[in-house]
């Protein structure tokens, strides 16, 4: 692979974006089940890890367990809820051990990817971010593995007299190194995993901590640790072993949490308050702070590692406050109610945006890419476009237990390309699927995070069918992606 000069185009078979989670995965499978093709992963940062390298505010840390968060294919033998230092550790040991470092290009961030039917090929334009010198390559297979988020900045409403207020206003995904908060009144707004993971963090260190939310979330809390991973450490089972039994076991109670969702919300509802209740102290109005208007699931549940948050609210260290946002003072906020909070610093855990496959300029034969007329094919390719894969895991269910399958699914694919001997696949509706209703990417009704309404929009659609949508039933799909029928006219070997 010659690349003497930044307008010369560097040709691979494979050419990943993203080296996180998700790209490393991908990076895994071509390694070892496709080790007759040429890969790269380009990566925007300094380094590996995304989310987990990219988010510095403090204690920042998973809200899936690890041992399914984790790969399959390497055991996870710390916590089950790790910090991001610890998971950056576990995917730099995957990167050693199987070889990927040489294949990783840091410091590229996507500027384009333009398809030619003409020549089979994908050209990506990347910028060099630490020279600022253009970089390009092409590739017969594109596999977006970039996350789903915006790293660049968080999402924050604007809310009337921002401009007014005279203290700082933080966003927790673009954390300042220098931020100090000791003895500092604090106002966190937003009550999702972010706050639930933030506030523990700071609560100590600030004069106090006052969480405003405009609605409650669900939380669940235990303790940090896994009884059975630890009964079968005290047997010397081999760790392989104890990975593949927890995350079983997990799966197994995660499945049950997931189907009282379904079949029996107001029991699972008052079960997961109850709990709430019985580490508040007592007679906390649990009834206003921690009993949400939604069903369970239809947002994401936020764990607490030994009920930390519970523990900050019962030792007054922070305050929940369930109210809307009227205006920014000079000195805080002022509720809808007319309360008002006093504050030195605000930070907004509000959220982020939505990244639509990187935010890059995308198009087939010069045409620009709208993703948002597609159809999507079982949430990984998108229909009228060749040689693309997406990966983009579960929101109820640890996210790479889907990349882990997905990537499974795709190498199928490129081997079927090898078989038949062909230069492009692209999905395509099936002549009985063409009359079927158009639907959104996902049903608000059953998943509907603010988010994702945000940017539905611009999100491909889906058909009731299968085949055509992304289903986040982790329990279906594990026996359905790995029997996929790859000629059942979906996808367009040609």
């Amino acid at each position: 692979m010659a690349n003497s000069s930044a307008a010369q185009v560097e040709h691979v078979d494979v050419l990943v974006i993203g080296a996180g989670i998700s790209g490393i995965d991908a990076a895994y499978h071509l390694r070892h089940s496709e080790p007759d093709k040429t890969f790269l992963v380009l990566e925007g940062l300094e380094s590996f890890g995304g989310t987990w390298l990219m988010h510095r505010y403090p204690g920042v840390r998973s809200d899936s367990d690890l041992y399914t968060f984790g790969y399959g294919f390497k055991p996870w033998t710390g916590p089950p809820i790790a910090t991001a230092a610890e998971i950056c550790d576990y995917l730099g040991e995957v990167i050693e051990e199987n070889d990927l470092a040489s294949h990783i290009r840091y410091h590229h961030r996507i500027v384009s990817a333009a398809w030619s039917s003409e020549t089979n090929r994908w050209t990506v334009v990347a910028e060099r971010t630490d020279t600022g010198e253009i970089a390009r390559f092409s590739c017969t297979f594109l596999w977006m593995c970039q996350g789903y988020y915006r790293h660049a900045e968080g999402y924050t409403p604007t809310w009337p007299g921002m401009d007014r207020y005279r203290g700082q206003v933080v966003h927790p995904q673009t954390w300042p190194e220098d931020l100090d908060l000791t003895g500092k009144q604090v106002l966190v707004i937003g009550s999702g995993a972010t706050t639930a993971t933030l506030v523990p963090a700071i609560a100590e260190q600030c004069a106090h901590v006052t969480v405003l939310q405009r609605s409650p979330t669900y939380f669940y809390a235990g303790p940090n640790t896994n009884e059975t991973a630890d009964m079968l450490r005290e047997l010397d089972i081999d760790e392989t072993w104890i990975h593949e039994i927890v995350r079983r076991k997990i799966l197994h109670d995660m499945e049950i949490v997931t189907q009282l969702s379904v079949d029996e919300p107001e029991f699972l509802s008052d079960v997961l308050i109850d709990l709430a209740a019985e580490q508040l102290p007592e007679g906390y109005d649990v009834a206003t702070h921690f009993t949400p208007t939604y069903r369970p699931w239809r947002q994401r549940l936020a764990y607490l590692p030994d009920g930390d948050l519970f523990a900050g609210i019962s030792a007054g260290l922070a305050t929940m406050v369930t109210d809307e946002i009227d205006t920014f003072t000079e000195t805080g906020i002022v509720t809808r109610s007319g309360r008002e909070l006093l504050a030195d610093v605000i930070i907004t855990a509000t959220g982020f945006n939505l990244s639509v496959l990187g935010d890059i300029d995308f198009s087939i034969d010069g045409a620009p890419l709208d993703l948002a007329r597609t159809i999507t094919y079982r949430g990984m390719m998108f229909t009228g476009v060749p040689n693309l894969a997406w990966i983009f895991g579960y929101f109820r269910a640890s996210w790479t237990l889907r990349a882990d399958m997905v990537c499974d699914l795709v190498c199928r694919i490129l081997d079927k390309m090898d078989e038949l001997g062909v230069a492009r696949v692209t999905p395509a509706l099936r002549p009985e699927d063409e009359a079927d209703e158009v639907l959104e990417w996902i049903d608000a009704e059953n998943f509907n995070p603010s988010y994702l309404m945000r940017s539905l929009h611009l999100m491909p659609k889906r058909l009731a069918k299968a085949e055509w949508q992304h289903s986040q039933d982790y329990w279906t799909e594990k026996d359905l992606l790995p029997a996929v029928d790859l000629d059942d006219g979906c996808l367009r070997f040609t």
